[in-house]
């Protein structure tokens, strides 16, 4: 190609120079045939140079063609890059107690867990001599696990405790959100009672409200709805067993728990009004029942006031109320629970009774927490770390437990309590109560009597994340 071109332009030169001195050019004469054969050759000159315009415009357009190619290429891997960098932001780290990492998408997670260790003394009369009585400690609870959420709207949570030197799970559930409505499946609380739903990281007192235990409330495995519109919340769910009851595989007990919470606030005044019903079939596997407490603190396995077994045990209906308001730093609380035991045939079927109420003042400018019927941590408005004195709160309960009925004398449990709580930091707590527990027709008996008061001192010391 390039050769021609360039014998191309070698006679496009001659041909020039003839032009150019056409005297020198025609000085000597030349024949017909070689005019024929020279404008032939011109001719010929004419179509090459024409056939060699087109070539180069084919080169430009090609060049054209190639850089608006390049132009879209460049454009295209711009904008490829450019949506890879926001595909692939760098997770959000932000801090509760723990670190909590946030993706894209709607990725969540979370590790969670808490450290409750108790110490404290149980002083019964003299005429009571028992090993479990006296100074006691323990680790109450050491939970470790995690939560978080999933796109989509689903969330989960798993933990379990390490307490007892053994492996319980507590919360093993994985939930759906959508408007207002929560679905929840997997072993959760059951909606039994304020104070059974609170966490145990924010209760005024060490232990909770003797029915709580007394009346076997614990989390079940089971599937529920929860839905929130305005001031309003409605809980219903199905359960069964807690997952360490179902070991057993003739367990075949069913229960359906319902609750109904208006929590409206008035000014800067916080209420919650709430009652809950409670049905359960305790099935083939399960033909007795026993209700019993421990004296204010759990690290004693003496329960001075206890049924024993009743046996031809059917079903268990239950049923309770609930009331409490904050309003700055004060708050107070009330609850009262009935629960019946139903019995094969015509045999006697007891209702047993269990309340509480109780009163609690912020000495310091913090309030008491509340979120979706139920109390939340407080979040210290000076805390240790930025020259503040924390949270001091003082607190006062009436707990009442009553387990005499249909011939059944379980004994009365009359609680006189008293608590003062130091939260220095977020998710640090400290906890010392007293209770003086008046017993009647106890299970325990003193000098042949079962009427006689007991003395619990106990301190805690409460790590959370």
């Amino acid at each position: 190609m390039k050769s021609s071109m360039l014998k191309s332009i070698g006679l496009l030169a001659g041909t020039a120079a003839i032009a150019l001195y056409p005297s020198s050019a025609m000085a000597a004469p030349i024949s017909e045939e070689q005019a024929a054969a020279l404008l032939a050759r011109l001719n010929q000159l004419e179509q090459e140079v024409a056939d060699l315009k087109a070539q180069l415009g084919n080169v430009k357009q090609s060049q054209q063609a190639s850089t608006s190619a390049l132009a879209a290429t460049d454009a295209k891997i711009a904008a490829t890059e450019a949506k890879l960098e926001q595909q692939q932001k760098p997770a959000k780290i932000g801090w509760k107690g723990a670190p909590e990492i946030k993706g894209d998408g709607g990725w969540s997670f979370k590790p969670r867990g808490r450290i409750l260790v108790d110490a404290g003394t149980v002083s019964a009369p003299d005429s009571i001599v028992d090993p479990g009585l006296g100074f006691g400690n323990e680790a109450r609870r050491i939970r470790l696990g995690a939560s978080g959420t999933i796109p989509g709207g689903f969330g989960y949570k798993l933990e379990a405790d390490f307490a007892d030197n053994d492996v319980d799970l507590t919360d093993v559930f994985l939930t759906y959100e959508t408007g207002g409505l929560t679905m929840t499946l997997g072993q959760h609380n059951n909606f039994q009672s304020l104070e059974e739903l609170s966490s145990s990281n924010d209760t005024s007192f060490i232990e909770r409200a003797a029915f709580t235990d007394a009346f076997g409330f614990q989390r079940q495995l089971g599937i529920s709805a929860q839905y929130g519109v305005s001031d309003l919340l409605f809980q219903a769910g199905v359960f069964t067993d807690n997952i360490g009851d179902l070991t057993n595989d003739e367990n075949n007990s069913i229960g359906f728990d319902l609750r109904a919470v208006a929590m409206p606030k008035f000014g800067d005044v916080q209420t919650h009004f709430g009652a809950s019903y409670h049905y359960k079939d305790l099935g083939d596997a399960i033909t007795a029942r026993r209700y019993r407490q421990r004296p204010a603190v759990h690290f004693t396995d003496r329960r001075f006031i206890d049924t024993g077994a009743i046996a031809n045990a059917e079903s268990e209906t239950s049923y309770g109320l609930e009331a409490a308001l904050i309003a700055g730093r004060f708050h107070a609380a009330g609850e009262a629970h009935w629960l019946k035991l139903n019995r094969t045939g015509t045999l006697a079927e007891p209702t047993f009774f269990g309340g509480a109420i109780e009163a609690g003042l912020f000495l310091t400018d913090d309030t008491r927490g509340y979120k979706e019927g139920v109390f939340k941590g407080v979040k210290v408005a000076n805390p240790v770390d930025q020259g503040g004195m924390g949270a001091w709160q003082v607190n006062v309960r009436y707990d009442r437990l009553d387990l005499v009925d249909a011939g059944f004398i379980g004994g009365t449990q009359d609680a006189y309590q008293a608590s003062l709580i130091w939260t220095p930091v977020d998710y640090v707590r400290f906890l010392l109560s007293y209770s003086k527990l008046d017993y009647g027709n106890a299970a325990i008996l003193a000098a042949g009597s079962g009427d006689y008061d007991v003395d619990a001192v106990a301190g805690r010391f409460q790590i959370s994340f």
